[in-house]
């Protein structure tokens, strides 16, 4: 079996972000291959040790899929701050003798560095075109876990665990490896708090992730971190505000200033989004597509939302219920123009994380979160038949049917975009719908 079919049999999807099936990116020709190690949401610490922890396997998966994707050159892309890890890489990729082929790339200490486009031109001084992917600039980008579920595909082990991040008002910062499909209540309880009635948490880092409103679901293969702050901090407060808030606050209180476009990070790159006028169009033309069609281009960084606006306004929102509205209308956005420069403000609008960092009132969480080796015995766990982007993945056991860790339990069709999923436990299949395989767990059953 070649490298392509290991990785769509293992159910290798992208790690912490829209989970898109990892064997449909690397089905293309490419310059280069990329690796996201960024981890550039504030708190998050997967990535870094990772690499740290795992350099052979990152290393060797990264080679892999580069030279599925007939690569020429892989870089690593990590920032400049983890000096430790840098090393570590360096030094792995001599003794792999891999060091006409794998390079590493030093990535400043901004926000978003871990955007795939920001990545893109940091390591390579491309520009992805509006509307387009990396591939088109002749590069393909995973992140760090990504590489190191291509490396264990590769020997035929499938995706049944993920690593997650446990920070913020917490007595216990941790990072653990997790099965898939266990329950998210029993991940959460490992930060010291027994009762979240006081807190809120975000799913995902404090930047793009959103409030949870329940706690009684499973993880999946894309979770990446949870973050637990008092209810009353101001950045659950702010992921809290509807959208019917934002917009009468934002119809009054917008004065164009045009910060939230000055500083957007498509916008330096070259590109047409512009925030500011999406805020004009929903105080005075909230009916007129053609006026929102740029708000397609927006990557929901949320850095116009959470650092750039100093009236604390919400243009990432906005630029969500453009989105909608074009996806209703069947509008999208043509660009005009083929090939894109950097503005000349870039260099000195980039934002560090650590203004960042002390904008988001998380300076006092900002400490590790050491990945800790935790057992988990849950009675059930759940596996999601569409953790990933594309159609559900289709049931191939029955309730009753004993599986075994790594077992395929559901598969995609032929043909159609979608990723494997498997047992991460021994157990009983205990109920099967259209969305969730449940299990029970070893002597539980």
């Amino acid at each position: 079996m070649d490298l392509l079919n290991q990785v769509r049999a293992a159910g290798v999807i992208g790690a912490g972000g829209a989970g898109f099936p990892t064997h449909v990116k690397l089905d293309a020709s490419a310059d280069y291959i990329l690796l996201n190690g960024a981890e550039c949401e504030p708190l998050l610490r997967v990535d870094q040790q990772l690499m740290a922890l795992y350099p052979d396997d990152i290393i060797q998966g990264l080679a892999a899929a580069g030279r599925q994707v007939q690569a020429g050159k892989a870089i690593i892309g990590i920032k400049g701050k983890h000096e430790d890890v840098i090393r570590i890489l360096k030094d792995h990729i001599r003794l792999l003798h891999l060091e006409d082929y794998v390079k590493v790339g030093i990535l400043p200490d901004i926000y978003p560095a871990g955007d795939e486009q920001v990545l893109v031109y940091e390591l390579t001084g491309r520009v992805v075109p509006e509307c387009a992917i990396p591939l088109a600039v002749g590069c393909v980008v995973i992140n760090a876990e990504t590489a190191l579920n291509v490396a264990h595909a590769a020997v035929g082990k499938s995706v049944t665990e993920t690593y997650i991040t446990l920070n913020g008002d917490i007595p216990r910062p941790i990072t653990v490896k997790v099965p898939v499909g266990v329950p998210v209540k029993d991940v959460l309880l490992l930060s010291g708090i027994k009762n979240l009635d006081e807190y809120g948490v975000i799913n995902g880092g404090p930047m793009m992730g959103s409030v949870m409103d329940a706690y009684d679901g499973y993880v999946t293969k894309k979770n990446k971190g949870f973050i637990i702050l008092k209810k009353e901090h101001y950045l659950i407060r702010k992921k809290m505000m509807t959208f019917d808030q934002a917009r009468i606050v934002g119809r009054t209180s917008c004065e164009q200033c045009r910060m939230c476009t000055d500083m957007c990070p498509r916008y330096l790159l070259g590109h047409n989004m512009q925030p500011h006028k999406m805020m004009r169009v929903i105080k005075y033309t909230p009916n007129d597509a053609e006026s929102m069609k740029i708000a397609q281009l927006c990557s929901q960084c949320n850095l116009c939302e959470m650092f750039s606006c100093q009236a604390q306004l919400s243009p990432r929102a906005v630029n969500v219920w453009c989105k909608g509205k074009l996806r209703e209308k069947g509008v999208k956005y043509t660009p005009f123009k083929e090939t894109y420069t950097p503005r000349e403000s870039r260099s000195y609008r980039l934002v560090p994380s650590k203004r960042l960092i002390a904008r988001l009132g998380l300076t006092p969480f900002d400490g590790a979160a050491p990945l800790t080796e935790i057992h988990f015995d849950p009675q059930e766990i759940g596996i999601s038949l569409q953790q990933h982007v594309g159609a559900p993945a289709q049931p191939v056991v029955k309730v009753g049917d004993v599986v075994t860790e790594g077992q395929l339990i559901g598969e995609i069709k032929e043909g159609s975009l979608g990723a494997a999923v498997h047992a991460s436990m021994n157990g009983t299949v205990a109920n099967i719908t259209e969305q969730i395989i449940k299990i029970k767990v070893g002597a539980y059953v």
